[in-house]
């Protein structure tokens, strides 16, 4: 199967929170290849961080300044980025690599903040015009392995699923963080292909 691995960075995971960083990377299963030439990145605008930080939980106080700064300073419009997230899922490229089919989208604890902030922000329309109304989430493979007794408990978090998949600590940056997580998802399939 194809998918399209996602990963939005946000301004904290409350209901008033922000998407501030976006990139997706499709992939194929069968190949166990990312199509890296149609990888994608953008950075949305914000308020300045000390406007939201009146609001933010002191978790992104201590460690996405840096991230909020360069969002208000460098992202574009919200409406900017539904408008050339449309170009690109309209490509002859991308349609291409889907088979002009409604795309699976991927990625790790999506009903946390992705999937919410993507129909809050992008439309219920949008969504269902675009996506599959299936998604696969990385957590409950995991939870499914760990339930088996592929993997340990603690691979529950991703950082020790990172970490007990030999690929070093999280990210937190929106295209490494697509991309990193693909790669789980085919060091998952070989675990579980060998029980």
């Amino acid at each position: 199967m194809k998918y399209l691995s996602f990963d939005i960075e946000a301004t904290g995971l409350e209901e008033h929170d922000l998407i501030i960083e976006f990139a997706m990377v499709p992939f194929c299963t069968q190949t166990q290849k990312i199509n890296e030439d149609l990888k994608k990145h953008f950075f949305i605008k914000c308020p300045s961080f000390e406007e939201l930080k009146p609001k933010l939980n002191q978790w992104v106080i201590d460690h996405n300044k840096e991230l909020i700064d360069k969002a208000h300073n460098e992202g574009i419009e919200i409406e900017k980025f539904k408008e050339e997230l449309i170009n690109y899922l309209d490509s002859d490229e991308v349609k291409d690599y889907f088979n002009n089919e409604r795309i699976t989208l991927f990625g790790k604890s999506m009903s946390a903040i992705d999937l919410p902030f993507m129909n809050r922000d992008l439309g219920w329309g949008f969504m269902r015009k675009y996506f599959n109304h299936r998604q696969l989430d990385l957590s409950s493979v995991a939870y499914t392995l760990i339930d088996m007794q592929h993997i340990p408990a603690e691979c529950e978090s991703g950082s020790k699923l990172m970490d007990f998949l030999g690929m070093g600590e999280v990210a937190h940056t929106a295209l490494e963080d697509a991309i990193n997580t693909a790669l789980m998802y085919f060091k998952l399939m070989d675990i579980a292909s060998k029980k």
